[in-house]
């Protein structure tokens, strides 16, 4: 009877342990959707294991939303799923608890992207700091004013970014700007004259609202007449009702950060996604905003050029503008059971 007894007591406090991890890993779920990703395709899916031992959260690339022209290699699909892993880890450390990481834990699944397990240990305090910036990190399609992150930032920026396996490169002086713009505008043309491109472009902003993804209206600017910038950002405003004002058009950029990493294979991707968002998270925790510019990264021939002039032959994985700019509304996000599949939760 007293062997019945001590079996049930810690039966009970198994099943009450299992709920625990549960919560923390669905929170976990909940906060990495709100990750960027390109187009806003939300290219991932995580199954929940609270009850295995060790208790653990798969990472999972669906590749059904990769774009065929902005991505046909899976390098930013990829780079968006990296994004949602650490905002994964930093939810986990929030609650207090230690992780390990596998990344590409299973050649025979090639989608299961990582694997976040709990841990004991004291949790990551760096990534814990984090935790309130998940849900205030917005990409900002405004012009930007000010100045940009002094030196003493752009260490601390670099370090979150090293700190993921990459590498963070401020762009400063004329000539490089020059360059970035010649390269931009050369990337942002080639796409333009592609009809595939066009036809993609207009499906990922075209969304209906029950779809929870893509660009909607009211998160990028309204274009008006010919007015470009140096460094043109991407026109989503296929239908011309974005909802922010338009661009000033003027080409200033108050800061502008090149993410490399030493390779470029799927794993360097997938880093280079981490360290993105952990880049992100700490300029949004500091009152900073930023903005990706990407064309130049997916044409091959201007991401080559970058990569022998400007990062000294690491890969170029992200180009950040960053600055100052009043918030902008947040972007649609699929619900959760759309994206946690095979729910192994108690």
């Amino acid at each position: 009877m007293a062997e019945f007894a001590r079996t049930t007591a810690v039966s009970a406090v198994d099943e009450s342990f299992d709920a625990w991890a549960a919560s923390i890993l669905t929170d976990a779920v909940d906060r990495a959707v709100l990750a960027p990703s390109v187009h806003n395709t939300q290219p991932w899916s995580f199954r929940i294991h609270p009850a295995d031992h060790p208790r653990k959260l798969d990472v999972r690339v669906d590749r059904t939303r990769q774009l065929g022209a902005v991505d046909p290699t899976g390098r930013a699909l990829v780079q968006s799923v990296g994004a949602a892993l650490l905002t994964a880890r930093v939810a986990v450390a929030s609650h207090g608890w230690a992780t390990t990481t596998r990344r590409l834990p299973d050649p025979a699944d090639p989608d299961l992207l990582a694997v976040v397990e709990l841990t004991d240990g004291p949790a990551d305090a760096a990534l814990a700091a984090l935790g309130t910036a998940v849900t205030a990190r917005h990409t900002n399609r405004r012009s930007f004013g000010g100045d940009g992150p002094d030196l003493a930032e752009q260490q601390v920026l670099r370090a979150a970014a090293v700190a993921e396996g990459a590498d963070l490169l401020p762009i400063t002086g004329g000539e490089q700007h020059r360059l970035l713009a010649r390269l931009s505008q050369l990337a942002d043309g080639r796409q333009h004259q592609d009809p595939a491109y066009r036809a993609e472009l207009r499906r990922w902003t075209n969304r209906p609202p029950s779809a929870g993804d893509g660009i909607v209206p009211t998160a990028v600017a309204r274009v008006v007449g010919a007015a470009r910038e140096d460094l043109p950002g991407r026109d989503f405003d296929t239908r011309g009702d974005g909802g922010l004002p338009p661009s000033s058009g003027d080409g200033a950029e108050v800061g502008l950060f090149l993410l490399t990493t030493v390779d470029d294979d799927e794993a360097a991707w997938l880093r280079s996604g981490e360290a993105l968002q952990r880049v992100l998270l700490e300029l949004t925790r500091t009152g900073w905003v930023a903005s990706p510019l990407t064309q130049v990264l997916e044409d091959p021939q201007t991401r080559q050029a970058l990569r022998t002039q400007v990062s000294w032959g690491s890969w170029p994985q992200s180009l950040l503008r960053v600055g100052h700019a009043p918030p902008t509304p947040a972007t649609p996000r699929r619900p959760q059971e759309e994206v946690v599949v095979d729910d192994g939760r108690p």
